[in-house]
């Protein structure tokens, strides 16, 4: 089974959901399951905040979103790429709110897309520790621009 997170293989961590009585199938839902701790309670912070939405609990503050770490915010910046060529592909003068529902979707589509390769990348590369005596691969997520030297639409040339 693989992590509900991040999609990685689960590695023994799950999750009962309480609301139901001990033997109740809905009690253990199958897919619930994690790769790590770290995982495990970035889905308990998340349902947390959705059950107490779902029962109108929430207070003035709001929800609290689940802070993103270095490797999360890697991937992000590495999606601009993507969200250019779509965007682009649209048409930059075009304003979002103008976009049909058809090229908003493209859009996300391709964000997320990219989102989750850079993530599982990343996973893939760290699953396995380094081997001494092999020279250090250099890490892709350093500079997700390498490739776009002047490829940047919404930047003048110099």
């Amino acid at each position: 089974m693989k992590c509900w997170v991040c999609s990685r293989q689960a590695r023994g961590y799950g999750h009962t959901d309480n609301r139901h009585r001990t033997g109740q199938a809905q009690r253990y839902p199958l897919d619930w399951v994690f790769c790590s701790e770290r995982c495990q309670k970035a889905f308990h912070a998340m349902y947390g905040n959705w059950v107490r939405l779902k029962d109108d609990l929430v207070d003035s503050k709001g929800v609290t979103m689940v802070n993103l770490s270095e490797v999360e915010q890697n991937a992000m910046v590495k999606c601009l790429k993507a969200f250019g060529d779509s965007a682009g592909a649209i048409g930059f003068k075009k304003p979002l709110g103008d976009y049909s529902e058809s090229e908003a979707l493209a859009v996300i589509d391709a964000i997320v897309t990219c989102f989750t390769q850079a993530m599982v990348e990343h996973h893939e590369k760290s699953k396995y520790p380094p081997v001494r005596g092999l020279p250090e691969v250099p890490d892709p997520m350093a500079n997700p621009f390498a490739d776009m030297e002047n490829d940047l639409p919404w930047e003048d040339a110099k």
